[in-house]
């Protein structure tokens, strides 16, 4: 007889999660290999997967058992496949963006007006207002970084407002920007799912609260703790490998159903505070505890940040965007005061997946805030994703002025042809990158949306150093100079590569280096010296980059991760073809 187990939360047993979830994949041909199976304490599990064809498709999984874990793994694969956030920092090719459609059947394109205001019928008036408060914000930054067709537009997907289900195109771009995986959720069913991106949002935006607030939390009674042997047990280990453990009510007194673990390391004084939100307050401390140690070993739990005193330090945006990519920030000393801000709630709001749902609802409504689901269920299990415009942003709306990933849309297509510029072409080039205000330090993968092998010329390639080869290229001795300045102060840059620079940047300043030519050889190397008179006299051009081309073929990692992405729609093109058969 099979047994099955079942833990809260969860309406279906983990052994048949697991099951189905890889099932459905494979059949998509998506087969994950597991790795970096961790079980440090009691009650603490966690996982590691990537797709064996593409391994930059991965999750990780959590849980108080190893089937738990597993089970987690296999969720947020799937949410990841079912919302397309694998490839929400890539850019998909020149062919597939322009196809019937880029991202989903359902999706709408929009057209900026000419004088670069936002579609009225794009979003609604509470949206217009909310994104685009002064109206200034140029309509064609709007435009997806992934398929960065320009000409076609604005791509927008329908999201449903729950207070009355009214249905809003919002656009890619500012779910990419802003939202990134804050919300998203995978399940055995609808409102699994639903509860689970709900809780992320709470946890999220209450953590948030409390590092910017300095809050200081009432620790939960260890009688509390004793109910959940599990929790109690997994507690115990960490403290017996000495190791100081808080146990924290995060619900801002009974409001929120959040709870909050926190670890204090005795050898460095390091603090690394987690968080776990659910309606059921042992599922909100379970997810907290197995957050602590989610692809961590005990031994790598050293250097974290001590607790800070300057809260302008504290409450920055950027130490808050840590906290959101791995909880390694910044925390006030005032949340590791005696005196708590609140009292403890011994809190429980619900019992029922549809209870946990529906309270999550409510609680968000009372605060004032709209709830917008789109539901996903083209990858053959049930995937969300949901927007709390106000809660649930993991960067400030700002961004899609200052800091949208769209940047890259204007200069991708010359980028994607460097080696092939000419002359006047990478002159143009170089005058836009010196108007755009971009960090030179601002690496090129990450604005092209390209997926790159480390230690490849286009990994390394920085701005600073893009300008610099342009000058190279169209001989603008002064552009030069400037570019190898900049080389020569930033320290990232492969050394063999950056003494190049340094031996143009002498070449240029003596009288002729050809009288220098022994010395220069000297200093520098026969090699070196060859290298850099070849890119002065322009015989080279571009040091070792080659053409990436309109999809992208210049590189082989980006290829698996295209070739992955059309899995997606591989049973939806089979179907269409039998049908016109």
């Amino acid at each position: 007889m099979t047994t099955e187990s079942f833990i809260p939360g969860k309406d279906a047993s983990l052994e048949s999660t697991i099951e189905t979830m890889r099932e459905k994949l494979a059949a998509r041909g998506f087969r994950l290999n597991e790795s970096s199976l961790l079980h440090e304490v009691d009650g603490i599990w966690s996982t590691h997967m990537k797709d064996s064809d593409c391994p930059m498709l991965f999750s990780n999984g959590k849980g108080a058992t190893e089937l738990a874990a597993r089970a987690s793994a296999y969720g947020e694969f799937f949410e990841r496949l079912g919302t397309h956030y694998f490839w929400t920092h890539f850019y998909l090719g020149e062919t597939r963006a322009r196809r019937p459609f880029v991202h989903y059947p359902q999706e709408r394109w929009f057209a900026p007006a000419e004088d670069g205001g936002w579609p009225a019928d794009m979003l609604n008036p509470e949206l217009h207002a909310f994104y685009n408060p002064q109206g200034d914000i140029d309509g064609e930054v709007l435009v997806d970084l992934n398929s960065g067709n320009v000409a076609r537009g604005i791509c927008a997907l329908p999201y449903t407002r729950l207070r009355d289900g009214a249905q809003t195109y919002i656009p890619v771009n500012i779910i990419g920007n802003l939202y990134v995986s804050n919300g998203m959720a995978a399940g055995n069913t609808m409102m699994e799912a639903r509860t689970q991106a709900l809780s992320e949002i709470f946890e999220r935006s209450v953590k948030y609260r409390i590092i910017s607030q300095g809050l200081c939390l009432p620790e939960v009674p260890d009688e509390v703790v004793a109910r959940f042997p599990n929790i109690q047990a997994g507690i115990a280990g960490l403290r017996k490998a000495g190791f100081g453990i808080l146990v924290k009510d995060a619900s801002l007194g009974g409001r929120y159903p959040v709870m909050n673990v926190t670890l204090v390391h005795p050898k460095d004084q390091g603090i690394f505070s987690s968080y776990g939100a659910h309606p059921r307050l042992e599922i909100a401390l379970e997810r907290a505890m197995t957050e602590l140690l989610q692809g961590r070993a005990l031994d790598s739990l050293q250097g974290f940040p001590e607790p800070g005193f300057d809260m302008s330090e504290i409450n920055a945006v950027s130490n808050l965007e840590i906290h959101f990519v791995d909880s390694s920030g910044v925390i006030s000393w005032n949340f590791m005061r005696d005196t708590p801000d609140f009292p403890f709630a011994d809190w429980n709001f619900s019992s029922t997946t549809q209870e946990d749902y529906e309270w999550l609802v409510n609680c968000i409504h009372e605060e004032g805030k709209d709830i917008y689901i789109a539901d996903f269920s083209e990858q053959g299990a049930y995937s969300c994703r949901i927007l709390v415009p106000g809660m649930s942003e993991i960067y400030p709306a700002e961004d899609l002025e200052w800091e949208n990933n769209s940047v890259g849309n204007a200069i991708r297509p010359a980028l994607l042809r460097l080696p092939d510029l000419s002359d006047a072409q990478a002159a143009e080039l170089l005058a836009e990158l010196q108007t755009m205000n971009l960090n030179d330090e601002r690496p090129l993968w990450e604005i092209l949306g390209l997926a790159i092998p480390p230690g490849t010329p286009w990994k390394q390639l920085r701005i600073g150093e893009l300008k610099t080869l342009l000058a190279l290229a169209v001989g603008d001795e002064e552009a030069i100079r400037e570019g190898c300045d900049w080389i020569h102060h930033f320290n990232d840059l492969e050394p063999a590569r950056r003494l190049v620079y340094r031996c143009i940047e002498s070449m240029l300043s003596v009288d002729s280096a050809e009288d220098y030519r022994r010395s220069l050889v000297l200093l520098y190397g026969a090699g070196t010296v060859r290298q850099a008179q070849a890119l002065i006299d322009r015989s080279e051009r571009y040091f070792g980059l080659e053409t990436l081309g309109p999809d992208m073929q210049g590189s082989a990692m980006h290829q698996t991760l295209l070739a992955a992405y059309d899995k997606l729609f591989a049973v939806a093109d089979q179907t269409a073809d039998q049908a016109a058969g």
